[in-house]
């Protein structure tokens, strides 16, 4: 498999999930303005949609999209536990977890990428972003995890978009239990070593 990034971006949440369950896998950096690959590629044809993360199977297919991408890597290896079974009622909450991440929390961050929004209008997506995580505290004030079962494909995605807030300067520690809860994925030796290897790839 490849596994087509870009430096922080969502796909270091898939990078994560190939690194906790010890899948072979190679890595390749995009250049997100160019969309061109470090392997000499156009990114848009692998993907026309234009942005991270791809992944491209050993049989050629190409999927996209990070909640898809990272219930099929899990069902590669289903006894590390990385998502609940498909079609018990456990695979249905995480579904409802990367739904909610994808829709309220990461996109609910992405504006405030944007050079171009005014501040009252950094303000709103900053309060709807806040009230997002008013809403995932209380599941991480009773468990170490979103699932009750422990660390799944859904905290890689929820740490990864964690992370941005750094951008933003917008600290973790006014949510400590978001905080530690970011501290103590951090610590895992798959997220080390997929920020390190990202970080010493070649560029695009």
């Amino acid at each position: 498999m490849k596994l087509y990034f870009a430096p922080s971006t969502c796909s270091l949440s898939p990078h994560i999930v190939l690194r906790e369950l010890d899948l072979p896998f190679e890595l390749v950096r995009v250049d997100n303005k160019t969309k061109k690959t470090a392997d000499g590629g156009n990114f848009l044809d692998i993907n026309p949609k234009g942005y991270v993360a791809a992944l491209v199977l050993d049989d050629g297919q190409v999927l996209t999209e990070g909640p898809a991408i990272l219930q099929y890597l899990a069902d590669l290896k289903p006894e590390a536990g990385m998502a609940p079974t498909a079609g018990s009622w456990e695979r249905v909450r995480l579904q409802e977890w990367l739904n909610f991440i994808t829709s309220e929390v990461h996109a609910g961050a992405a504006p405030l990428f944007s050079s171009e929004l005014s501040d009252d209008a950094k303000r709103y997506f900053r309060a709807r972003l806040f009230r997002r995580f008013d809403q995932i505290v209380p599941t991480l004030q009773e468990q170490e995890y979103l699932l009750p079962s422990g660390f799944s494909v859904a905290d890689a995605y929820l740490y990864t978009v964690l992370g941005w807030m750094t951008f933003f300067a917008i600290d973790l520690d006014e949510w400590p239990a978001l905080a530690e809860y970011a501290d103590r994925i951090g610590a895992r030796a798959s997220v080390t070593e997929a920020l390190a290897a990202e970080a010493a790839a070649a560029p695009a």
